[in-house]
């Protein structure tokens, strides 16, 4: 049987109320293409980090410019106004850490980039360690309600 999209959109909003609800930390890391509603869900972490290269929305670029100009040929202008690159998501302070990534794909490179993520996850444990449940609760609300950059015209 064929999930609605009704369903889909209750499913990510009860993941997203669960996650804010954990009295444990909550990390999330956007390692390759995070375009979907599901994505939205990895928002609600206390820290989110996310790879130099990978990209992160709730939507494909192909299906922004489907939407928006009824041309999937603008993918490209879609993906710059998006604002799905790691550093586009920083500075709008939706992710927390961008972890660089080495040139090449060889293991060396794949290895660096393991490393250095698990020097950011332990840092953020130990950062994170002494805090009550409660705390982390409230730290990763109002985390999440203040992400983003809001403009009133």
């Amino acid at each position: 049987m064929e999930q609605k999209k009704e369903d889909n959109g209750e499913a990510i909003a009860s993941s997203m109320l669960e996650l804010s609800k954990l009295k444990v930390p909550v990390i999330a890391i956007v390692i390759g293409e995070g375009s979907s509603g599901g994505a939205l869900a990895l928002g609600v972490g206390n820290k989110v980090i996310m790879l130099e290269n990978a990209i992160y929305s709730i939507l494909s670029p192909e299906g922004y410019a489907s939407i928006l100009w009824k041309d999937a040929s603008r993918t490209k202008e879609a993906a710059e106004k998006m604002k799905l690159t790691a550093k586009d998501l920083y500075e709008l302070k939706i992710i927390d850490q961008i972890i660089k990534e080495p040139k090449g794909e060889e293991e060396e490179s794949f290895l660096k980039v393991v490393k250095s993520l698990k020097k950011e996850i332990q840092k953020t444990m130990e950062e994170m360690k002494h805090k009550s449940p409660e705390v982390i609760v409230e730290e990763r609300y109002q985390k999440f309600r203040n992400m983003g950059e809001y403009k009133f015209i």
